[in-house]
């Protein structure tokens, strides 16, 4: 008598990888609850990110020194400018689908890694610098575009369940923005002879060797932070799936 083995199932193989593009597990009740007040919470980070933006620009008009071609070149102020953006879709999405989309969740993804990196990069190399012509900037927009969205965005990624299973290859769609944003900066910077952070400045303390050990540095970081990303939606989607 001969016997044939039966191949299991995939839901019966715990190492077994979804296959792309298959349906996402359905959140519960309470995690969709839950979802709609991470999404609220968005909402309301999103518009402080507006607000902070709003102050700091209306300021420094006030004052007389704002440059729009300087203000808008600061890393910090171009990843606000896409907070704004996705902080306010994410927050609509949490009320209109159980399940973020894979494109959103990517972009999300880099969000992520660029809120934390401005929150350690400032706090760490920055805070307490002061201008070159004495100007002291408003305290709230700065503290909550370099300490308290960075946190809420943090936290917002590991807790928040309902984002879409992700691809390791997103972590490279992460870093993409800012290598390019390096570039324009240190092309812009050789023109100019302006440049947005001390560190980038090649005629600084530590030369050209110096820019080059933080830009690589930084997006080392950026690549580790994206891959903690996309590990954190497998995780969840694996817990999801038992």
């Amino acid at each position: 008598m001969t016997t044939t083995s039966a191949k299991s199932s995939p839901a019966a193989d715990p190492h077994h990888e979804p296959v792309p593009g298959a349906a996402e597990p359905t959140p519960s009740v309470v995690i969709l609850r839950l979802r709609h007040i991470a999404g609220a919470l968005s909402l309301v980070a999103g518009l402080s990110v507006l607000a902070s933006i709003v102050w700091q620009v209306t300021d420094q008009v006030a004052a007389g020194r704002f440059q729009p071609t300087e203000y808008f070149a600061y890393f910090t102020i171009q990843t606000a400018l896409i907070n704004i953006v996705v902080l306010i879709v994410g927050g609509l999405l949490a009320f209109r689908t159980p399940i973020d989309p894979p494109l959103y969740s990517a972009i999300r993804a880099s969000v992520f890694a660029y809120a934390v990196v401005t929150g350690v990069v400032y706090n760490l190399l920055l805070r307490g610098i002061p201008n070159d012509d004495g100007y002291v900037a408003p305290p709230w927009p700065n503290e909550n575009l370099h300490v308290w969205i960075p946190i809420y965005i943090a936290l917002d990624w590991l807790l928040n369940p309902t984002r879409a299973r992700l691809q390791w290859r997103t972590m490279w769609l992460a870093v993409s923005f800012p290598l390019i944003w390096v570039g324009v900066t240190m092309v812009r910077g050789a023109i100019t002879g302006w440049y947005p952070y001390p560190f980038l400045e090649p005629f600084g303390p530590s030369g050209v060797p110096g820019v080059v050990q933080y830009v690589v540095g930084i997006a080392v970081l950026i690549i580790a932070l994206a891959a903690l990303a996309v590990a954190v939606t497998r995780l969840h989607h694996r817990v999801a799936r038992r």
